[in-house]
């Protein structure tokens, strides 16, 4: 089958691999369209760091080196069921939750698998991929999203960790919520609290990034800090009181900075970005104010409530899905555009 396969820095590659065989407690899945995650392309542009697998270090539950095949954002059609499998039917549409888990640490016996401690996903640490003609899925993984748009579909997995992170922070309707970015994961954040009733303020000094939340209407109030100190703007907005919760969705220090400052006493910080270097945090304000910080990786049994959301027509993927390619033009057409005009998309997905 054809399949676009990792095999490290800057180097994606088109080629025929073996087709996989259906196993008991499997499903069989023809990917429709896989859409294109920030993870991918750090990893396009560094390399290979964990949790994917390098030419000669195998993933510890996958046991694969790369090349592998990409692709861990992805929706798809039921195509086989292996032996045991039930609540699905050939011919089903569904999601696939890329995770790949021991079942055996703390963490997983406690019910965080998303915080295994051999954690991998599907689509960068082996097991196949989005991208590819076929893939075969254990079932506790895969489902299904009835008549949901398969290209928007592609945006579950997303929606799913911006879910995650808006439960964790504890957010609940008539809360004023500052996002820290208007990138794919922030505006998903601010979908998701517009969804459940909350205020969201959202902080970008990307001009179409702005623009896209606020034409999506996910996002109550844009700000700038380029044009307005957006801690003092907050207080305005809440009376003097600051922001419930902020969700940090930008991995950068300055945002932080800007959310720690604009939060109530007795608000809670919620990080949801992975950050490229270790941040600072003032501590002595999370003191004083008696802040909560937490921290979300992830999803952990959120798919299923971030696909009502979008059944139930409270949150609509369409505006987010940005650009639809085929899997021939993925590096050009797909990382290449992502990586020079990151701003003019949300999320560029791609079939095979």
């Amino acid at each position: 089958m054809k399949a676009a396969r990792y095999h490290g820095k800057e180097d994606l590659r088109v080629e025929e691999v073996p087709e996989p065989v259906t196993q008991p407690g499997t499903v069989k899945i023809r990917p429709a369209w896989t859409g294109i995650c920030g993870s991918d392309l750090h990893l396009f542009l560094e390399g290979p760091f964990p949790p994917a697998p390098s030419q000669t270090q195998p993933h510890p539950l996958s046991g694969e080196t790369l090349p592998v095949v990409f692709g861990h954002e992805f929706s798809g059609v039921v195509e086989e069921l292996g032996e045991g499998v039930e609540g699905l039917a050939v011919g089903d549409a569904v999601v696939v939750e890329p995770f790949m888990v021991c079942g055996e640490c703390p963490p997983c016996r406690d019910g965080l698998y998303n915080a295994c401690v051999k954690m991998g996903f599907i689509g960068i640490s082996g097991r196949g991929g989005g991208l590819a003609e076929h893939i075969v899925v254990e079932r506790r993984w895969v489902h299904p999203v009835g008549d949901v748009p398969l290209d928007q579909a592609a945006l579950v997995e997303p929606l799913a960790v911006a879910y995650h992170g808006v439960r964790l922070s504890g957010a609940k309707a008539g809360d004023t919520v500052l996002v820290g970015g208007a990138g794919p994961i922030g505006l998903l954040t601010c979908a998701v609290l517009h969804a459940i009733g909350a205020r969201a303020v959202v902080t970008e000094v990307s001009g179409a990034r702005k623009a896209k939340a606020l034409e999506t209407g996910v996002a109550d109030v844009v700000l700038d800090p380029r044009e307005v100190d957006v801690a003092a703007r907050v207080l305005e907005l809440t009376d003097g009181r600051g922001a419930d919760v902020a969700i940090e969705c930008s991995g950068a220090q300055p945002v932080l900075d800007t959310l720690t400052r604009a939060l109530k006493a007795g608000g809670t910080l919620q990080i949801v970005a992975l950050f490229s270097e270790p941040p600072t945090l003032d501590v002595m304000t999370v003191l004083l104010r008696e802040l909560t910080i937490k921290g979300a990786i992830g999803y952990a049994d959120d798919h299923p409530a971030a696909i009502r959301l979008v059944q139930d027509g409270k949150v609509d993927l369409a505006p987010f899905v940005t650009g639809r390619i085929a899997v021939e033009d993925v590096v050009e057409k797909g990382y290449r555009e992502l990586i020079d005009h990151k701003d003019d998309h949300v999320k560029i997905v791609v079939s095979v």
